[in-house]
């Protein structure tokens, strides 16, 4: 298997609600909307989140986005109007940690603090 990209995929219960609130979260709009109900961001060229709207699966998603560093994120993310949790140190990565409109876990981990 040679695995080229991987799509992260958080489902949401209305796509009108949720996208403004990834926007503010990622820092600009999305990049494609390729079909009814999706929405994506592309980060590199491997890197992908897609917002799905599945409200029968919505509350249930995880993501993990890797930063660096982590604090200037967290204010960014508070002057954007959202509420990160605190940093947390666990081992030698720090964490973040948020919940969407529909309480899908938001982890940010970095190695830099600073």
């Amino acid at each position: 298997m040679s695995i080229q990209t991987v799509f992260a995929h958080v489902s949401c219960r209305d796509l009108a609600t949720s996208a403004p609130w990834y926007e503010k979260l990622f820092g600009k709009p999305p990049l494609r909307r390729p079909m009814p109900g999706l929405v994506e961001w592309q980060f590199t060229e491997s890197a992908e989140v897609q917002l799905f709207e599945a409200p029968e699966h919505a509350g249930h998603s995880t993501l993990t986005l890797g930063v660096l560093p982590i604090e200037p994120e967290r204010r960014r993310l508070q002057v954007a109007g959202l509420a990160p949790g605190p940093i947390e140190q666990v081992d030698d990565v720090f964490i973040m940690q948020m919940r969407d409109p529909d309480q899908n876990l938001i982890v940010f981990a970095s190695s830099d603090r600073t």
